[in-house]
């Protein structure tokens, strides 16, 4: 029986002072590539269903052409609202900045999210996805990321956008507060985190590098 993973996308569009962001397209659509053509089957699900907003700075290099199939995709997906994580090996959380406003201090992400590895299935994600974990708790009260050795976008690569301001949070700040073991590289080269069900990656350059690393979990 092939293995499943379910894909979680942002559904938020723009920041606060309402200019535009989503989804940063290639941690998403590389991902699906790595997984599908392993044989592995994908679901596509956002916060509220609908169709997913793409981060316009993510489609800069003809990006919307490359991955024309994973954009046809992502136009009209279920929300978050009725899955089973019974169906599932997997949940992988791309990121994009629309993440750190849907998915942070998200209840309902955060209790799929700890179904998951209560049900001892990995929990995956890239860049500023791993803001899912951002107060989230386990089934037991205690924080997700508590003790997990991890990566997400860091603290100085998000200075060095200059969106320090226009984010709700830092990423890295809030789940070092959380008691993971957070581990930097140098800013925007692929690096991937893997600690028990966790498989983490840092920033866009890490999508393929993490594609990989959970394809290969799920096929052990």
């Amino acid at each position: 029986m092939s293995k499943k993973a379910l894909f979680v996308l942002t559904s938020r569009s723009h920041y606060d002072d309402g200019s535009q962001t989503g989804l940063w397209l290639e941690e998403a659509s590389v991902p699906y590539e790595v997984l599908t053509e392993a044989g592995i089957d994908v679901d596509l699900v956002s916060i509220e269903g609908g169709s997913v907003p793409i981060d316009d700075n993510s489609t800069q290099n003809d990006e919307l052409n490359k991955y024309a199939s994973f954009v046809e995709k992502i136009k009209d997906v279920p929300s978050i609202q009725d899955i089973k994580v019974e169906d599932y090996d997997a949940i992988y959380l791309p990121g994009g900045h629309g993440t750190v406003f849907d998915f942070g201090h998200n209840q309902a992400l955060a209790s799929l999210i700890a179904d998951f590895k209560d049900q001892n299935k990995f929990i995956s994600s890239v860049c500023h996805g791993p803001s899912a974990f951002v107060g989230a708790k386990d089934n037991s009260g205690n924080f997700l990321v508590n003790g997990v050795t991890l990566t997400s976008f860091t603290d100085e690569e998000e200075r060095a956008m200059g969106l320090e301001e226009k984010v709700p949070f830092l990423t890295q700040t809030e789940l070092e507060k959380q008691g993971a073991k957070f581990i930097t590289k140098d800013n925007f080269v692929s690096h991937v985190e893997e600690d028990g069900l966790f498989i983490t990656g840092q920033n866009p350059q890490s999508s393929e590098a993490l594609g990989e690393a959970l394809r290969d979990a799920l096929q052990k």
